[in-house]
């Protein structure tokens, strides 16, 4: 983000502070709605948006006084921007920036965008708000600028570059980056491509992504992940999982394990927070929403 900011791309501004006291005072010099973040990795929990200038002066002292351990030795304090938000991620070779399919992902715990900010608990993709146009303009207002200034000061990045978004009445901003594919953003990316993936990733880190071209597939993918029990809070461990063999056969519907694990005995148990997630493809999202749930109802 600075050097986004030293560079004219736009972003949400903010402010980077390791006292408390400090944030607290600049929180209630600024007002509220803000965002208060973990400096560091916190697994998606680490950005807490607050509506009142207490709930995050509290949120900022939390996090200093270790809520999210040493991701949380700095935080960072940021302007709350009105719009929808948007995942774009690219290929970048150091030279080339190869855009990917557009995704959106479902923070919040809660049915209807309330509750605690998790890992994701959902995603989609399509994004319906990045339409052909504003696609571009991320291209060539955030994605190409950062390529360019990144290689100006000597850094030319290879690799995933994840674009966390805000389109707002003006266009799109940048809310953060991250150098990795989003989850659950990816899994719902990865089964409506038809080219082959490995080689674009072999022409990125080759510095030849300018010969790479992706196809994708033209049908909706929704993912919905299954969490154990008062996630992303405290969570209970080694509920067993059943039917897994039974989804596997099902065409176009992609079963993706992230805390699990295999007992001696041969049973697949939860072990995580976020357990499975169930992606299925369809004409529309509503069709893949209604064939993921299908495969998550209990009779199966």
């Amino acid at each position: 983000k600075e050097l986004c900011a030293r560079h004219g791309i736009p972003t949400a501004a903010f402010r980077r502070f390791s006292d408390a006291g400090a944030a607290a005072a600049y929180i209630r010099d600024h007002g509220a709605p803000i965002v208060i973040k973990a400096d560091g990795l916190a697994g998606g929990k680490g950005a807490i948006v607050c509506d009142g200038v207490e709930d995050a002066v509290a949120a900022a002292a939390d996090i200093l006084g270790g809520q999210f351990g040493d991701a949380g030795d700095e935080i960072v304090v940021e302007d709350f921007l009105v719009g929808e938000e948007a995942s774009f991620f690219a290929l970048c070779d150091g030279r080339t920036a190869l855009p990917l399919a557009t995704a959106q992902d479902h923070k919040r715990v809660g049915d209807g965008d309330v509750g605690l900010n998790t890992g994701g608990m959902g995603a989609y993709s399509p994004a319906p708000v990045m339409s052909e146009e504003m696609c571009q303009r991320t291209m060539d207002e955030i994605i190409a600028p950062t390529m360019r200034a990144m290689a100006a000061e000597g850094r030319p990045f290879k690799g995933v570059l994840y674009a966390g978004l805000m389109i707002t009445e003006s266009g799109p901003s940048l809310i953060e980056y991250n150098v990795r594919f989003g989850d659950p953003e990816c899994q719902v990316l990865m089964p409506r491509r038809k080219s082959d993936f490995l080689t674009a990733l072999s022409a990125c880190a080759a510095g030849v992504l300018d010969r790479v071209t992706l196809r994708w597939r033209d049908e909706a993918a929704l993912v919905v992940v299954m969490a154990a029990n008062g996630y992303p809070g405290d969570y209970a461990k080694g509920s067993a999982i059943g039917n897994l063999d039974a989804v596997a056969i099902v065409p176009d519907v992609t079963v993706f394990h992230a805390g699990t694990k295999r007992t001696a005995d041969g049973r697949i148990v939860a072990n995580g927070g976020r357990v499975l997630g169930v992606t299925a493809l369809g004409h529309s999202d509503g069709e893949a929403q209604r064939r993921a749930y299908d495969e998550l109802a209990p009779q199966r």
